[in-house]
């Protein structure tokens, strides 16, 4: 398998990265099945008590560490305050729990002061970071620290001897791995691993990986290049396959704490810059796989909408911008952009942005670097000139935008808030209120008032979304298809 992404961070508390959540040692408690209903992995039976505030949930046998020692309830309590400190959904739960502790070796219980019904829902959602277990010696660190071992209780193992760091990772078939009995669907069910051995190598140049697929040297590009669509639909070794239809979102992340876009003038002005299908066209060239994006809430959720949209202009209005811009007081400071030069669509949006930056008289700069760097570099609040940074690409799951409980670019809670740290008081009122609020249509209302004041402040900017098809050789089937992750197990490959 050759992934979008070179694996740099192994720990997927400490980041948000999907190639960390693809890396898969870990189990969890709670998965998504097929309709996205939440169901137990490795909980066998919960309970709620009559004043739905106390949860009680009991492991199922059989689970342990690839180290050989049985996974405790005491490993689950301290993984569930480590997410806590990095994830939406883990910061609301924490907020709102009286205690998380270990009842006996295989229960515990949260205990919250209010009642929240989907607190399951929480526990199973897939936007990274998941809540992935961890052994409790790995989670005393805290999650702005990396966990480095490589020990989990899930169904491949990583082969340590056979690391080669920049090149390939292996992972091997845990035979000691239980799964549930139940069909697998989704996330859900049983996790059955029908290959001994899954090799991620890194091949950076699209090209290369390309022609190993054709070759048979590889089974499966996770972002073939749109312009070798036609080659591959061509080749009758090889098949693309959607894997998330909802797709992903182009995502502009500026930092909210130093000059210049600290002052909201000059993220208003990047708002009215962007030319989307422009940004479209160099991540995804092909039309039919791309569309352009107003809401904050994706485009596929039924909370997407158009509140406060008038900014949006086919084009782009660089006139506008460069008009914020002069109100905002900027008068020609470096502008850095951290450019991943390892991801194809990220690094061409990088160059493209610069480009468009330049071309109205802003000082735009790039920082060439590969995403495991980005990935670090991007945690530092500080000026440039102490190794900060003013403005990232990224993309996100379409899917994970419907929810701002669990989405972490949906949050706006200054030093709480993901890689830019927006802040908006009014905006995080309502937030916390999507918690309580019991009916779509409800809201629904909620959605529009908060993408109103999210527009006005701009906590970043979305200039897209497109979907990513895979390549893979016809020979390798049972890939399943969910958003945000691309589990190893199912899968399976065949001789002819």
């Amino acid at each position: 398998m050759v992934k979008s992404s070179p694996l740099s961070i192994f720990d997927p508390i400490f980041t948000a990265t999907n190639v960390t959540a693809d890396h898969g040692i870990y189990d969890t408690l709670f998965s998504f099945d097929s309709n996205f209903k939440s169901q137990p992995q490795m909980v066998d039976r919960w309970s709620v008590s009559d004043d739905q505030r106390t949860y009680t949930f009991e492991l199922r046998d059989g689970l342990g560490w690839h180290d050989g020692t049985p996974v405790t309830a005491a490993d689950c309590v301290a993984s569930i305050r480590r997410w806590g400190e990095a994830a939406p959904a883990g910061q609301l739960i924490l907020a709102l729990a009286n205690d998380i502790s270990k009842k006996d070796e295989k229960t515990f219980t949260v205990s919250l002061k209010e009642p929240l019904g989907i607190l399951v829902d929480l526990l199973a959602d897939l936007t990274p970071p998941c809540l992935f277990i961890m052994r409790e010696k790995d989670t005393h660190i805290p999650a702005s620290e990396q966990v480095t071992t490589k020990i989990g209780s899930g169904p491949f193992v990583f082969n340590e001897k056979l690391a080669r760091p920049g090149a390939s990772f292996t992972y091997d078939r845990n035979e000691k791995y239980i799964p549930r009995r139940e069909m697998s669907s989704g996330l859900a069910g049983g996790k059955i691993v029908k290959v001994d051995r899954v090799i991620w190598d890194n091949i950076t140049d699209q090209q290369t990986a390309f022609a190993a697929l054709q070759a048979g040297e590889i089974d499966y590009v996770e972002t073939p290049p749109a312009d070798l669509y036609s080659l591959v639909e061509s080749d009758p070794n090889l098949e693309l396959q959607v894997l998330d239809a909802a797709g992903w979102d182009g995502v502009l992340r500026m930092n909210c704490l130093q000059p210049p876009f600290n002052n909201v003038k000059a993220r208003q002005a990047l708002l009215h810059l962007i030319d989307q299908e422009a940004f479209m066209r160099v991540m995804a060239p092909d039309p039919k796989y791309t569309s352009t994006l107003v809401s904050i809430f994706g485009s596929v959720s039924p909370y997407s909408n158009d509140e406060n949209t008038s900014w949006f202009k086919k084009g782009g209005n660089p006139e506008k911008a460069k008009q914020l811009f002069r109100e905002s007081g900027y008068a020609g400071e470096k502008v850095l952009i951290l450019d991943p030069t390892d991801w194809h669509e990220g690094d061409s949006a990088s160059q493209l942005l610069a480009a468009t930056l330049q071309k109205i008289g802003i000082n735009a700069q790039l920082e060439p670097m590969d995403w495991g760097a980005l990935s670090t570099r991007r945690a530092n609040k500080g000026p440039i000139e102490n190794g900060g940074w003013n403005i990232f690409i990224t993309t996100e799951m379409d899917y994970s935008l419907g929810n701002p409980l669990t989405d972490p670019l949906q949050t706006a809670n200054g030093d709480k808030a993901w890689y830019g740290w927006p802040q908006n008081e009014d905006y995080e009122a309502l937030r916390a209120k999507w918690a309580n609020i019991q009916t779509v249509d409800e809201r629904k209302a909620l959605a529009r008032k908060m993408q109103g004041i999210w527009w006005d402040f701009v906590g970043d900017i979305r200039f897209g979304r497109y979907i990513s098809p895979v390549a893979r050789r016809r020979t390798l089937t049972g890939l399943i298809g969910v958003p945000a992750v691309v589990p190893m197990w199912n899968m399976q490959k065949s001789s002819a």
